[in-house]
């Protein structure tokens, strides 16, 4: 037997797609009516947004838990929700989902160095699936809005969705990522002012899903410009790790990047060394091929531990999952990259 109630209580349990809130909360079940000799019910029902992708998954719902609840057959029919319930729900869900909002428990990791070249983004793409593989949920900016090359490192051939409002980071190795490569065409050079660029990143916060995240990974571009500037004010509790070679002239160029994170707060937790030495796969002798000291030196100025010395090396291609700059689980530096992980999740 069909009962209004019962319906009234199993439908209301639904979410709207787009406010995530129940049908029952946003008093969206406008009418039921039942016609008991056809076992057939019909439903008037308001919702944010009509006729999307996410309006019809919410009818093949609604039907398949009245069919469940003794109905044959189902009829619909849906309305927009009046404006004022839509900005009352829309302005509590933007706050909930604010990134930068006081109170947010995902703790932002910006990877910077003093200039090009040292490997600063092969280092964020791999500590970031490094942190996914220990369990974390873990997104990724590719803030090096001019010099974008993070799609392209973890294999990345899709575009981000758009659903509603929203931007459905692409998500790799269990990483979301965003990047501004996603955007334009063809490899495009981006030929911005700085106040547009800045923009973009604000962008990157507010209008992307990122969902519920651990980790959230800036890949920063090189020195002290405008990105880096606009991203220091824009996360006013944000820690860094600074990315440099074992040479002491990287280094001390290194070194202005950590300066500036200083005078702004950002709470340095510690050096990583790239490209540190090579390692002959017939020897196993290591030769320090960029000289040696620069990571210690660079630690010790900045008053940070070195958290690991990556060593100089590709990783094994596999054409069928082609990611050309991530390291499978099993490989030597994947292992390295490992416990500067552990080291980052171990800290307060």
């Amino acid at each position: 037997m069909l009962v209004e109630e019962k319906l009234r209580e199993i439908i209301g349990q639904l979410q709207d797609p787009f406010l995530h809130k129940t049908l029952k909360e946003l008093q969206a079940i406008e009418e039921v009516n039942i016609k008991e000799e056809k076992a057939h019910v019909s439903f008037k029902i308001a919702i944010s947004k009509l006729n999307t992708p996410e309006q019809l998954q919410l009818q093949q719902k609604i039907v398949e838990l009245a069919k469940g609840s003794g109905a044959k057959t189902v009829g619909l029919r849906f309305q927009q929700l009046s404006e004022d319930t839509i900005a009352a729900f829309s302005a509590f869900e933007e706050e909930d989902n604010n990134l930068l909002k006081s109170g947010n428990d995902t703790t932002f990791l910006a990877i910077a160095s003093g200039k090009g070249g040292v490997g600063k983004s092969t280092v964020s793409v791999n500590l970031a699936v490094a942190l996914a593989r220990l369990g974390k949920k873990v997104g990724l900016i590719d803030a090096d809005i001019y010099g974008f090359s993070v799609p392209d490192m973890m294999g990345i051939t899709k575009r981000p969705e758009v659903r509603g409002d929203k931007i459905i980071p692409v998500e790799r190795f269990g990483v979301k990522v965003i990047s501004m490569g996603f955007f334009v065409e063809d490899n495009a050079p981006v030929i911005w002012r700085g106040p547009m660029l800045g923009k973009m990143l604000n962008n990157f916060f507010d209008e992307v899903e990122w969902g519920e995240l651990d980790y959230l990974l800036l890949d920063l571009p090189p020195g002290t410009g405008d990105v880096a500037l606009d991203v220091h004010s824009m996360l006013p509790a944000c820690k860094e790790i600074i990315v440099s070679t074992p040479h002491p002239t990287a280094a001390f160029v290194a070194a202005r990047a950590g300066a500036m994170a200083l005078q702004t707060d950002h709470e340095i937790i510690g050096v990583i060394e790239n490209m540190a030495y090579f390692e002959s796969a017939l020897t196993k002798e290591k030769e320090y091929v960029f000289g040696r000291g620069g990571g210690e030196k660079l630690a010790e100025e900045l008053r940070a531990p070195l958290l690991g010395k990556i060593p100089l090396g590709q990783p094994d291609w596999d054409e069928e999952d082609f990611a050309p700059s991530v390291y499978r689980g099993n490989h030597p530096t994947a292992e390295i990259y490992q416990s500067i992980a552990k080291k980052v999740v171990s800290l307060p």
